[in-house]
């Protein structure tokens, strides 16, 4: 689900110090002030197929499961359901219990306006909407060919003139009102991690026939917070769900989290009011940060060497009051090919761009030297990496680079056409895009740029109609499956594999490793796959980053994470504090 847009990842903007006319605020407010960096594209659970929309949409609405926000290494556990499943020896059959009690957002779908209980048929009706073809969900690929029965309900209702949501599943069924059972195809250790992704989120079928195809702009579900009014604009305003269920901050920890136990035990959400500032572009989400306007953001690429020196913050930062979080990140950044054009079916042209592009010089342009190279998709601390492997193709090194796209019959570039690339309308965004542009340029590739808005740009990519584009994918668990998905033929665009790679033997060697449980030999198998992609070039592989992220000496609770898209539920603001640290701005 994470796609990631590199470009907005990337802050730049100038380090400014502030004095006099400083905003007013109510520092007795417990308001959240975030940002997100690119505008959201609606409200649809089946339709979370990147970061940003991943996080909107878990303000409201919710899954069965979710991770521990206070555990490391990422711990599932239950959220609508009261306890985790019951799994058959074969690893077939899941047997989820449902929390009782738990109720949609009141809204006038319901009668008298009021939101009605949730049962496990509305799970049924939820995963049937992902796979009802007409929806054309993007998270269907985290569901085909997974549950006994699914893919031929999918087929034959495509045929219909109206999808049956009546007719029976195998794999999917309502024992009873608080009884949930799902029976895989085959077994899948994976699946219970999709059901903690946004695209398996619950909604009701009542909400969706009241407000058809406008249900994207008015969500409702059972989360911490609701959205009176979303009109896409600059400022997105949650509040408080008054009928939110007794949900309380953990009590216990991992270590290294223990000192996040401050609320513990305490209702959420903590905070009454939540603020998404929608800004693109770095330089004026700085300008908010540094006047207390939100309450974290991450290091601007552009800051970076005054703001941070040997990984603590400047002086003056301590100063006001500033906490630095530091944390690598499950993710990685690359340039991908549309292997429907069968120019790049080429492997040694792929091979060329990729000893052609200087990366070590990218990481300190765009990250500070703080992010790690990639040498293949997998990102470190999951299993399937192999530390001591080198991408052989990784460059640069030009003469090899020059040779090989001789090779591959365009010495010089003679013969190539100019390719376009694809990229998201920022600044940052163009400035990546002319350092690929000039690194191509080395050997003789000409390069166009194309920008488009960030939804857009996705549209581009799931619609196959994109030739070379940079992007990021962040984990939607801590499992190489999710990453070597990436690039399994079935899950082609409108799937995550927006590359449209096919090889018939990676498909082979990764539906095996997928039904394996976790095991050395499992582990090897991701070793092997991992090292294919490298030296088959099927991207660029850029860096695995790191997160650097400024905040708040009044923010509460707060630490980086990749998998809590709910995260703003479990966070506080200290009014108290923020009244005192606001005078030093």
């Amino acid at each position: 689900m994470k796609l990631r847009n590199i470009l907005l990842a990337i802050m730049s903007a100038s380090l400014l110090i502030f004095s006099g006319c400083t905003k007013k605020q109510n520092p007795n407010e417990k308001i959240l002030n975030i940002v997100s960096p690119a505008e959201i594209k609606g409200y649809d659970p089946i339709q979370a197929d990147d970061l940003y929309s991943g996080r909107e949409i878990s303000k409201i609405y919710e899954g069965l499961l979710q991770y521990h926000w206070l555990k490391m290494p990422y711990e599932l556990v239950p959220n609508l359901a009261a306890e985790l499943p019951t799994v058959s020896k074969d690893g077939i059959t899941y047997t989820f219990k449902l929390r009782q009690g738990v109720k949609f957002q009141d809204d006038v779908a319901f009668p008298g306006g009021k939101g009605r209980e949730v049962e496990a048929s509305d799970f049924v009706y939820s995963i049937k909407r992902m796979a009802d073809s007409r929806n054309q969900s993007t998270g269907w690929w985290t569901l085909d060919g997974k549950l006994k029965g699914l893919n031929e309900w999918r087929e034959k209702n495509s045929k219909l003139s109206a999808t049956n949501y009546d007719e029976e599943v195998e794999g999917l069924k309502a024992i009873d009102k608080y009884t949930l059972q799902f029976k895989l195809a085959k077994a899948f250790p994976q699946f219970i991690y999709t059901l903690a992704m946004p695209f398996a989120y619950v909604v009701s079928k009542e909400v969706v026939a009241k407000y058809g195809k406008e249900f994207i702009n008015h969500p409702v579900g059972t989360g911490p917070y609701i959205l009176p009014v979303f009109d896409q604009g600059k400022k997105i305003t949650y509040t408080k769900n008054p009928t939110f269920r007794e949900k309380f901050y953990p009590s216990d920890a991992s270590p290294e989290l223990k000192h996040l136990l401050g609320d513990a035990g305490k209702k959420l959400p903590l905070v009454d009011k939540v603020v998404v500032h929608v800004m693109k572009e770095t330089q004026p989400a700085w300008l908010k940060l540094n006047k207390g306007e939100i309450d974290y953001y991450s290091v601007p690429k552009d800051n970076f060497a005054s703001a941070v020196k040997n990984n603590k913050l400047s002086d003056e930062l301590v100063a006001k009051g500033f906490v630095l979080e530091i944390a690598p990140q499950l993710d990685v950044t690359y340039t991908a090919f549309n292997f429907e054009n069968k120019l790049f079916h080429n492997k040694k042209l792929r091979q060329a761009m990729y000893l052609a592009y200087d990366e070590a010089k990218a990481n300190t342009l765009f990250y500070n030297d703080t992010a790690f190279p990639a040498q293949s998709i997998i990102p470190p601390g999951i299993a399937g990496v192999n530390t001591n492997y080198k991408n052989p193709f990784k460059g640069p090194k030009l003469e090899e680079a020059k040779k090989m796209l001789a090779e591959a019959g365009y010495p010089a570039g003679k013969g190539l056409p100019e390719l376009k690339y694809d990229i998201p309308d920022s600044t940052v965004s163009r400035q990546m895009g002319e350092y690929f542009q000039k690194q191509m340029e080395q050997i003789g590739i000409k390069i166009k740029i194309i920008s488009s808005p960030w939804p857009e740009f996705q549209a581009k990519v799931k619609k196959k109609s994109v030739e070379i584009y940079g992007l990021a994918w962040g984990a939607d668990y801590p499992d190489a499956e999710n990453f070597l998905q990436l690039f399994y033929g079935p899950n082609k665009s409108p799937g995550a594999n927006g590359s449209n790679y096919d090889d018939p033997a990676f498909n082979k060697e990764f539906e095996v490793a997928t039904q394996m449980q976790d095991s050395p030999e499992r582990t090897a198998k991701y070793e092997k796959m991992n090292k294919f992609l490298a030296e088959e070039v099927v991207a660029l592989f850029g860096v695995h980053r790191q997160a650097y992220i400024l905040e708040h000496g009044w923010l509460k609770n707060y630490h980086p994470t990749d998998l809590h898209h709910d995260a703003v539920q479990y966070l506080n603001i200290d009014t108290e504090k923020k009244a005192e640290l606001l005078k030093k701005f």
